[in-house]
């Protein structure tokens, strides 16, 4: 709360929702057992951490793999952004639509594959433990458009897996410290 100077209404909203996904977490797989106990550093705080890197105003994020909701509920709660959640699993996409009522939210569900979508249109798009960068940009596609502004959390492969890349003509890309992790980045790419 005091690294993002956050009100008592958001901070009982992030409770909330801590508080909905241990109830959850014996009956659907949402988050690692051994990072629960952890879970407002390894999860919430790692979340929390895009903040900072969103555009000012209102902006559209699309969530992809959103599974327990990280990021994009924790972007949902602490941000005006225009939160979409792109969930396949239909329990987690059901923990999901549980959270945004009980919380009070704004975001949409998407229960499908990203990549049977059709253009959500998103100024940014998040990801977090999906796939590495050479599978998760081809299901992306139908997402990715010029302007298109990618924020993926990832661990100490990140440069590996941008090295795997080579260089794309139509992307460039930033390397952020991660905040939580010592060996982790943002990965912040942007599509021309």
């Amino acid at each position: 709360a005091a690294q993002l100077d956050v009100s008592r209404e958001t901070m009982r909203k992030l409770e909330t929702y801590v508080g909905l996904v241990e109830t959850w977490q014996p009956r659907v797989n949402l988050v690692s057992p051994a990072s629960f106990a952890d879970i407002w550093m390894r999860h919430i705080w790692d979340s929390a951490q895009l903040v900072p890197h969103l555009p000012c105003g209102a902006p559209r994020v699309v969530d992809v793999g959103s599974g327990a909701g990280f990021p994009g509920l924790v972007l949902a709660i602490l941000t005006d952004a225009e939160c979409h959640l792109v969930e396949s699993d239909q329990k987690k996409a059901i923990f999901l639509s549980t959270v945004i009522r009980e919380c009070g939210l704004t975001a949409i569900v998407h229960n499908h594959r990203v990549e049977s979508l059709p253009c959500l249109e998103a100024a940014i798009i998040t990801a977090r433990a999906l796939a590495p960068l050479d599978r998760l940009l081809p299901l992306l596609a139908t997402q990715l458009r010029s302007g298109t502004r990618c924020l993926f959390l990832k661990g100490a492969q990140a440069k590996a897996e941008l090295a795997a890349l080579g260089r794309p003509a139509n992307l460039t890309w930033r390397l952020h410290p991660s905040l939580t992790n010592p060996d982790g980045s943002v990965i912040d790419m942007l599509v021309s």
